[in-house]
């Protein structure tokens, strides 16, 4: 190995445990990571280890480049009462998704409520076991189990489960997994799961609990610190005997037994994230209070492994049993070695802990206290005198300086999930997930436990959850740069030339050959031979951009394809079509297609010169010829044309009636529809609202052109850009197309090099029409329900 050092110190290494360190498997990933272990009082070193919770003063004084192996705030699930007191409320607004947890009750303060639900019981002629817990106890300490519930004291601090009576068996054993976890920030969050884990089992068959069997342990707890005491404890190093197995070996006993491998990974993959969503407001919270200066989005000083012990049902369901903030990595047998060297040395992989970290961040500090000297990128403050002109400066410079921060920290986000492809190892990552759908179902439950648990409290907080910059994309949030640039010149008077969607792409002629292509890593990259055509450098990760953006070559912008030679050509040659200008509000009938109530010509294109192109993705699958992509256009068209938005309730006719009745009457509906939108919907509402087209496009496009994932199509990414473009500055996107004033949507193609065909920019048209329609018949439906227009009604969860 390439061996990079700190001064004297390679990769320095805290430990403030000595006792941790005698560990086995801990000692040997620090030697494979060339870390070294430093001196206790060592305030500089890289990574610090704690073998137990972190004050949180130690975490403020932390510098930018130091790990920490705890999060603050974490203990609001990983102690039992707390993990039961939160679970309590999360309950109760969302009882179907957190259905994996014993009921449970916190001694003594719900000791009423426990004596009621059992007297319940009694009335019904039912029996339950009840387990009985010490709050914060671990290994297994203070455990017992009753099925009197009169004897148990009012007075002391502990917590009562219902005991899971039918658990899945294996060999006639009770057993639980201890799976791995690790938490790399919570700014965003992000969680992986470890592949592999523990099978632990009891030491004494399984029977339903008895009077006559309560107090036997070794059968009732699956606890390693508790079995090994036993004499019937099974240390058998093969793979499937012994007391102690691997997850791997149990996944692929399910396999071998016809069992649904992947809904359960899914179900414990849910278990774990929704139990961390609990602990988000939180943690969060806590670690802003102890970092306060730190820009979000900027590396995270803390990282966790945690041991989540879930335990199943006989019908394979995971139940969630305790967290485990410090997990034993002490190695009694071959196969402890085996799974926790790989959870550490993993989990440090990922970490991605330089040598250059150090040096990096005290160039960092330097140049921020260079700029603060200097007063570069501060801005200028309003004074009680200023004009109306400098206040629509003013705010539409800080929207620049927040789309370029939240811009560097996409870009930043690009780079680390880059890393984390390429180290995972034996991790995968469970949130935030691949799959679409089910990350908008964590993200709801995300701001229901920020709602639940910060009610009233971190306002800043919330207010970050609902920002719709947070859910963009690098392209989407240069669309809007550019808009501004465009709002800045409109404002300073300059005279920009209104340019509208690009059809064509000319390539400035040259006697040079074609650009020579090469492939590496699944991408392909056109490289002029030319030495003198110079591209500009990577965009830097910095938490302020200064100087003309750019968009970076992962951008999907950025994305053009020619797949040979001659349609190079044939593109430099195509005539430009022109663009027809946008008749004002003036609906149709119901026959026809709406059209777009926008004033705005196109003109002539500039031709531009073609350097430097990249194709991500592997370039030779699923390419369609131009008559194939133009034909499926065609077909998006018509699929388009012939959405209609539907009240509940009512047939098409009707609720085209409804439609004409609005327009007809638009002097009386406009300001209502207008306080409605732009003021009593907040940007959550605003999107959920157009979500309901989006949805249902989303569908016609999959079905049309055949694509489970159609992220990847071009006509798809315009759709995105041309959303975006309508909540742009919480709504007035979508508002001015209700009037010949204000910005075109179309300008978001006025300074892409991106071919836009006549057809692509029509079912665009289309796509603004259904969104038009969409809001007018939300505001009448829920104007109708309700009588007021208070917000969205819980019927349009449903997006048919």
């Amino acid at each position: 190995k390439h061996r990079c050092h700190i001064g004297t110190i390679l990769f320095p290494f805290k430990c403030h445990h000595a006792t941790l360190v005698a560990f086995p498997s801990v000692r040997i990933v620090i030697n494979e990571m060339d870390f070294i272990k430093t001196r206790d009082d060592d305030e500089t070193a890289n990574l610090i280890w704690n073998d137990s919770a972190v004050q949180h003063e130690k975490i403020a004084e932390l510098r930018n480049y130091q790990r920490i192996n705890h999060f603050p705030g974490m203990g609001e699930i990983c102690r039992k009462d707390c993990l039961a007191r939160n679970m309590s409320k999360m309950i109760k607004c969302q009882p179907q998704e957190y259905s994996f947890i014993p009921k449970t009750w916190i001694f003594p303060a719900e000791y009423t409520q426990f004596q009621n639900y059992v007297k319940e019981l009694r009335r019904k002629r039912k029996q339950k076991t009840f387990i009985v817990k010490p709050a914060n106890g671990a290994m297994g300490h203070g455990i017992s189990l009753i099925r009197n519930c009169e004897k148990l004291p009012a007075q002391e601090h502990f917590i009562v489960q219902e005991y899971l009576d039918k658990p899945f068996l294996m060999e006639g054993y009770k057993f639980d997994l201890r799976i791995y976890i690790l938490v790399t920030s919570c700014d965003p969050l992000r969680i992986f799961l470890y592949n592999d884990g523990l099978v632990r089992m009891g030491t004494e068959k399984y029977h339903a609990p008895s009077e006559a069997n309560l107090s036997q342990l070794y059968m009732h707890l699956t606890n390693y610190s508790v079995n090994k005491h036993n004499e019937n404890f099974e240390r058998d190093e093969t793979v499937d005997k012994g007391s102690k197995r691997s997850i791997s070996w149990f996944t692929e006993f399910l396999r071998t037994n016809d069992y649904d491998v992947t809904k359960f990974w899914g179900d414990v993959s849910e278990l774990v994230v929704k139990t961390l969503i609990v602990a988000e407001p939180h943690v969060l919270h806590a670690y802003r209070m102890c970092r306060p200066g730190q820009p979000p989005g900027s590396d995270s000083v803390c990282f966790e492994v945690l041991g989540f012990d879930i335990i199943l049902d006989r019908k394979l369901k995971p139940w969630l049993l305790e967290i485990n903030r410090a997990p034993s990595f002490g190695t009694d047998q071959k196969i402890d070695y085996d799974v926790k060297k790989g959870v550490l040395l993993n989990a440090l992989k990922l970490l991605n802990i330089r040598a250059s970290d150090k040096k990096r961040n005290l160039a960092q500090q330097k140049a921020e206290a260079q700029r603060r000297l200097y007063g570069h990128g501060s801005m200028k403050k309003l004074s009680a005198a200023s004009s109306d002109w400098e206040k629509q400066r003013h705010t539409l410079e800080r929207r620049r300086e927040e789309l370029k921060e939240r811009l560097a920290q996409v870009r930043k986000q690009i780079s680390r999930e880059e890393h984390e492809k390429l180290h995972l190892g034996n991790y995968r990552r469970i949130y935030p997930p691949d799959d679409k759908l089910l990350l908008e179902k964590y993200e709801s439950l995300l701001s229901a436990a920020f709602q639940t648990f910060l009610a009233g409290r971190a306002a800043s907080l919330q207010k970050e959850m609902n920002n719709p910059l947070k859910r963009m994309k690098e392209e989407d949030i240069l669309d809007l740069l550019e808009q501004c640039e465009l709002d800045d010149e409109k404002l300073m008077g300059k005279s920009s030339r209104q340019r509208g969607p690009k059809v064509e792409i000319k390539v400035s002629q040259s006697p040079s050959p074609l650009p020579v292509c090469c492939f590496s890593t699944g991408r392909m990259h056109w490289k002029p031979p030319i030495k003198s055509l110079k591209t500009s450098p990577a965009p830097s990760a910095s938490p302020t951009l200064s100087g003309p953006i750019r968009r970076s070559i992962s951008c999907p912008r950025s994305i053009a394809s020619l797949s040979s030679p001659s349609e190079v050509r044939a593109l430099s040659t195509r005539p430009s079509p022109t663009v027809p200008i946008a008749t004002p509000l003036v609906r149709p009938s119901s026959a026809t297609s709406r059209s777009h109530s926008l004033s705005r010509s196109g003109s002539a294109h500039r031709p531009c010169a073609f350097t430097c192109v990249c194709i991500q993705g592997d370039p030779l699958i699923n390419l369609r010829s131009k008559e194939q992509e133009a034909e499926l256009v065609r077909q998006t068209l018509a699929a388009l044309t012939a959405m209609r938005i539907r009240l509940p309730g009512k047939t098409e006719e009707e609720a085209e009636a409804v439609l004409d009745e609005i327009l007809d009457n638009w002097k009386y509906h406009k300001p209502k529809v207008a306080s409605y939108w732009l003021v009593k919907l907040d940007s959550t509402k605003q999107r959920k609202v157009l979500d309901i087209v989006r949805t249902n496009v989303r569908s016609a496009l999959q079905r049309i052109w055949r694509e489970p994932e159609v992220e990847s199509l071009h006509l798809y990414r315009l759709f995105n850009r041309v959303f975006n473009r309508l909540l742009w500055s919480h709504g007035q996107g979508l508002w001015n197309c209700f009037s010949n004033t204000g910005s075109s949507w179309e300008t978001i193609f006025s300074k892409s090099s991106e071919v836009v065909s006549p057809q692509e920019l029509q079912c665009c048209r289309r796509l603004v029409q259904l969104c038009r329609d969409c809001l007018l018949v939300v505001y009448k439906f829920v104007s109708e329900s309700r009588g007021s227009l208070t917000g969205l009604s819980p019927e349009w969860d449903d997006t048919r």
